[in-house]
């Protein structure tokens, strides 16, 4: 089958892999319908998360059809139409049961399992492929009702719940003033979810005139950083006092300004940035306009700490490897600020967010703006990396879609 593998830094390919099986009784096996290229799946082609095995099967988004199933798997059939969340769980263990799927102890103790990631994820071959081995595939797939499509359930998988993950985790109440930093596909579910969780008013941070419009058409207010400084900006449209509530929404690969009055303020100069990449990135393998790590890794958290009302509190959902060790801990401790971080617990949100939009609450799919066979899959990957205009969300279609 075909299947987009990581060879290296700068390094993927579209190969022809074997098939895969049962390998447990707890695994299914599932004919992929939809998987996607998401921001996390750059930072292993850019070198900002390093420890990817080469020949590792990329992506953890997908939507399929239920192929096989191990003699323990009780709750699923063969035709059975599926979701997959993109972090796995035993479903057995403390963690698990308390809803911290991301911190199994079973599959990955210390760390999270996902699809498609580095070692130290597992790691599990990813979904952009034809075909999928589940591990606990009782657990970790959700049924999908017949009003949910494809497109919609395939947002559900990962991005849709790692913004409203993020804006949980905010602790956002009704009334609250929120500020999300980077409106991509995971920004604008943070948009959303705080909208669901009683926000009153939302502004957004970016630099891209699409992903700004995309943000403003959802009723969110819109901060340019390359035409005004959002810190200035976030002060000004509060009142001086700042928002209640921020998600970084960005991660390690947040740029920095490279116009406006935001451009070198002194509290955190270019050197000190420049530092930060080569402590994240330590490979990097550039190539023209493609794979460049961002320039500015701390760029969103800093911008968030310093922008905070007192008291305020900051989510954090943005990928940051554990070579990431700059944060402003002192300016964040002088404002008594909250801050909570982590990778999201799919499995506890997804069959809710299932419901919102097999109710008719929520349609996420205004968001996914490409649509490519996995042929092209190197190609969208490149226009993805670029953030050229209008590449918000790809969905990549197997080459093979039938049972």
């Amino acid at each position: 089958m075909k299947a987009v593998v990581f060879h290296g830094v700068g390094d993927i390919r579209l190969d022809d892999v074997p098939e895969p099986q049962i390998e447990e009784p707890t695994d299914a096996i599932v004919r992929l319908t939809a998987s996607a290229i998401c921001g996390t799946d750059l930072h292993f082609v850019r070198g900002t998360m390093s420890g990817m095995r080469p020949g590792t099967i990329l992506g953890h988004e997908g939507v399929g059809v239920v192929e096989d199933v191990g003699d323990d798997v009780r709750n699923l059939y063969p035709g059975d139409r599926v979701v997959i969340p993109s972090t796995l769980g035993c479903g057995n263990c403390s963690y698990c049961r308390a809803g911290y799927q991301a911190q199994c102890d079973t599959l990955v103790p210390g760390g999270t399992a996902f699809f498609g990631g580095p070692e130290a994820s597992g790691p599990f071959d990813g979904l952009q492929a034809e075909a999928a081995r589940i591990p606990y595939a009782a657990v970790n797939l959700v049924k999908l009702p017949d009003e949910v499509s494809d497109d919609q359930a395939l947002l559900i998988s990962d991005i849709f719940p790692t913004g409203y993950f993020g804006a949980d985790i905010a602790e956002i109440t009704h009334g609250d003033t929120v500020v999300v930093f980077g409106c991509g596909p995971v920004g604008i579910f943070s948009i959303l979810s705080a909208q669901l969780l009683g926000a009153v008013r939302v502004f957004a941070v970016d630099r891209l005139a699409d992903r700004l419009d995309m943000a403003r058409r959802l009723g969110a207010e819109v901060i340019d950083f390359s035409a005004e400084d959002p810190i200035d900006a976030l002060s000004r449209l509060t009142g001086g006092t700042g928002p209640d509530r921020a998600i970084d929404a960005v991660g390690v690969d947040a740029q920095r300004p490279q116009e406006g009055p935001a451009v070198g303020r002194s509290e955190t100069s270019d050197a000190e940035l420049d530092r930060e990449v080569d402590a994240v990135a330590p490979e990097q393998n550039p190539q023209g306009d493609s794979w460049h790590p961002g320039d500015g890794p701390s760029m969103a958290l800093r911008w968030a700490v310093r922008s905070l009302a007192k008291a305020g509190t900051l989510s954090i959902i943005g990928v940051y490897p554990p070579e990431a060790q700059s944060f402003p801990i002192g300016e964040a401790m002088q404002k008594n600020l909250t801050i909570k971080m982590g990778n999201c617990n799919h499995r506890r949100y997804v069959p809710q967010l299932v419901e919102l939009v097999r109710n008719g609450s929520v349609d996420p799919v205004s968001v996914l703006t490409e649509l490519q066979p996995v042929s092209s899959a190197i190609e969208a990957y490149e226009a993805f990396d670029q953030r050229q205009p209008g590449w918000m969300k790809v969905e990549l279609e197997p080459a093979s879609t039938d049972p």
